[in-house]
């Protein structure tokens, strides 16, 4: 009984062993010039940049894709069951906030839209008409306000700057509320957009398989 004791205990003891030396081995990998398997690079810290393109990426995901899923032929549908006389059909909720991003955009960078942006009632300019047209007018539009926002830094954010809406350039605002403004302007025609595809018999993507 005893010997069996014994070479349990030394078996164990050889186990104990045998796993400290690994733990070792895989400790050294870690600890060394980067080289070994075990190293990777720490995550870079995020920046202010980094956080407001992350929240403008949310927006234009879900933008992107609603207005991506109304036909082209319900383009210019607009709500009329309820207090709904004047509202943008829904392809100039999609334009007024493309040509808003090109503006807000444009303000940040401190120089003009690259595209027109003017058409009546905020809702850009009426040539471009067609889904397609519309569909990039939009996606460009997120690129450049991702672009723009790019120039945000800790030390920039709330500088005055020149509002992008008052052409006088009396009116003031910062950086940061303006890449916040983006975000919030989005969100805000989205859930307009929701209630016209739904209307329509069309689930948001975003909402779908929920």
């Amino acid at each position: 009984m005893n010997k069996k004791i014994c070479s349990v205990v030394l078996l164990m003891l050889m186990c104990a062993s045998l796993g400290f030396a690994q733990a070792s081995g895989n400790t050294s990998q870690g600890s060394g010039s980067g080289t070994g398997q075990g190293s990777s690079a720490p995550a870079a810290p995020p920046t202010i940049a980094s956080v407001l393109n992350g929240r403008l990426k949310g927006i234009e995901s879900e933008f992107v894709s609603a207005a991506d899923a109304m036909p082209e032929d319900k383009y210019s549908y607009a709500p009329t069951n309820g207090e709904f006389k004047g509202v943008r059909t829904f392809g100039q909720q999609v334009r007024h906030v493309a040509a808003t991003n090109w503006e807000v955009g444009a303000g940040l960078l401190g120089e003009k839209p690259p595209v027109d942006t003017q058409g009546p009632n905020d809702n850009g300019p009426e040539a471009i008409k067609t889904k397609a047209d519309i569909m990039k007018y939009l996606k460009d539009s997120f690129a450049y306000a991702h672009k723009a926002i790019d120039q945000i830094t800790a030390e920039n954010a709330v500088a005055q700057i020149n509002s992008p809406f008052d052409p006088s350039g009396k009116a003031k605002a910062t950086r940061l509320g303006m890449a916040v403004l983006l975000v919030g302007h989005g969100f805000d025609h989205y859930g307009q957009m929701v209630e016209y595809l739904r209307s329509n018999g069309i689930i948001p993507p975003a909402s779908r398989g929920q």
